[in-house]
């Protein structure tokens, strides 16, 4: 049975003991003490107060000059632009992916990469053999790289290999969802051995300054497998993305608390594994040697690196009383039915009876609001067969009012279409006015763009 917790409190000068009295012995009134039934001590919460019973822990104040975490460079420039810098000791980086996109090899190049460069590296893979990582590593060319390897499940065992021994700088598990700890019941990859198994091996790198990176398993629609606490629990997330149709992979960082969230890393998949692509725009431009309707060249910005991207519109005019079609391909569906209401509604351009279908070449996806201008003119020269000069490129943000807005970034998106050999630019008219060596075409509103695509007037 619960006991509660009694206690008697002086009404004169509010002195509270465990006893009553007639007089109060600290202000000495008669009389005033009056009992004061406190909280129900259980014998749970008895056992269970956090009040006592620990250690002290050390502040430091924010202003104290301690020595900041030090970031190790892995060599490879698209991944450490990502990281921001590089992997940081005591941290925790989770890369996710769909299967087969890459992301053993990229660890595997990295790792390898770090051990020739001096640092002390271990691999765990869960799902291969040792074996079987050493032949993918002489595949890839790496098979001289002095990476520690081992296949194991248990992280009492991993722990308790590197707890005894010096920590290595780098630590890779390949993949948490087949890791399994004896604390939790349950099968591995389920919620509370993901969340336990994570917890773990987080706070070993936390204690050991060791730099640990977990292989994240990833759901039908993309996102990341297990607990959403993981990615909470962690220091950086990073999502490896791409079709295995295509070429490239772009590893793209979602949470960053040494860096920040939006730069990109632009990869090739070939037969020596993943190279990097200094330059993503020859990725996604198309060669053309005329002009085409319904193509617009739009410098999209990942971060502080511009990428030129391919806009391609198609317009199909149907017969009466079909029910048109609108498709998307790389870009948001809802953006596209409103650029159509605002043309339809502001320059008085009609698609009620015309399927439309939007795609950005190369299999890349546009989240750039900049886009809008770009996806309009795709749409207008596709409609009225005029095409965009093919040294061209635009980008502006659109409104619901038919205001075109400037976006941010502008010199930057054209110092890099201008590196790449294009001559005109069509863009708001608040940043025509910026210095630079191409043509610029600034227009205030969709209707003064239209007119000007249509050589009205």
């Amino acid at each position: 049975m619960a006991k509660p917790q009694k206690k008697y409190v002086c009404q004169a000068c509010g002195s509270a003991t465990s006893k009553w009295a007639g007089q109060c012995a600290d202000c000495g009134e008669w009389n005033t003490l009056v009992e004061d039934a406190g909280a129900v001590v259980t014998a749970f919460s008895a056992r269970h107060n956090l009040q006592g019973g620990g250690r002290p822990i050390l502040l430091s104040g924010l202003d104290s000059e301690i020595a900041l975490p030090e970031r190790m460079a892995t060599g490879i420039a698209e991944l450490d632009r990502a990281l921001g810098g590089g992997f940081v000791e005591s941290s925790a980086t989770l890369i996710g992916g769909d299967p087969g996109i890459g992301k053993s090899t990229l660890l595997l190049q990295a790792a390898a990469k770090l051990a020739l460069a001096g640092k002390s590296v271990a691999y765990v893979s869960g799902e291969e053999a040792a074996d079987q990582v050493r032949l993918r590593a002489r595949r890839l060319g790496l098979g001289n790289a002095p990476v520690q390897l081992a296949a194991a499940t248990s992280v009492r065992d991993i722990l308790t290999t590197f707890g005894g021994a010096a920590a290595p700088d780098l630590l890779v598990i390949d993949s948490i969802q087949t890791m399994h700890s004896d604390l939790i019941e349950g099968a591995a990859g389920t919620v509370s051995q993901v969340r336990a198994s994570a917890g773990e091996l987080i706070r070993f790198a936390k204690e050991r300054g060791t730099a640990v990176v977990l292989v994240g398993h990833v759901t039908k629609d993309g996102s990341l497998a297990g607990p959403r606490v993981m990615e909470h629990m962690v220091d950086t997330v990073l999502a490896f993305e791409g079709e295995r149709s295509h070429q490239y992979r772009i590893l793209r960082a979602i949470k960053n608390r040494f860096g920040g969230t939006d730069e990109i890393g632009v990869f090739s998949m070939e037969t020596q594994g993943l190279s990097e692509i200094a330059n993503p725009s020859s990725l996604f431009l198309t060669s053309r040697d005329e002009s085409v309707t319904g193509t617009v060249v739009f410098p999209a910005l990942e971060g502080t690196r511009p990428v030129l991207v391919e806009v391609q519109a198609l317009i199909v005019r149907l017969a009466s009383g079909a029910t048109p079609r609108r498709a998307v391909v790389g870009w948001d569906s809802g953006r596209l039915a409103m650029i159509l209401a605002v043309l339809e509604a502001r320059c008085g351009l009609s698609f009620s009876t015309c399927e439309v279908y939007l795609n950005i070449a190369g299999g890349y996806r546009v989240q750039d609001p900049a886009a809008d201008l770009a996806v309009a003119a795709a749409l207008v020269s596709a409609l009225s067969e005029r095409a965009v000069p093919v040294d061209s490129v635009g980008f502006g943000e659109i409104a619901l009012s038919g205001e075109i807005r400037p976006v941010a970034h502008a010199n930057l998106r054209l110092k890099e279409a201008a590196k790449l050999g294009f001559a005109s630019a069509l863009l708001p008219s608040a940043q025509a006015a910026e210095p630079g060596t191409m043509k610029l075409a600034g227009f205030k509103n969709l209707g003064a763009f239209v007119d000007h695509m249509l050589a009205r007037g």
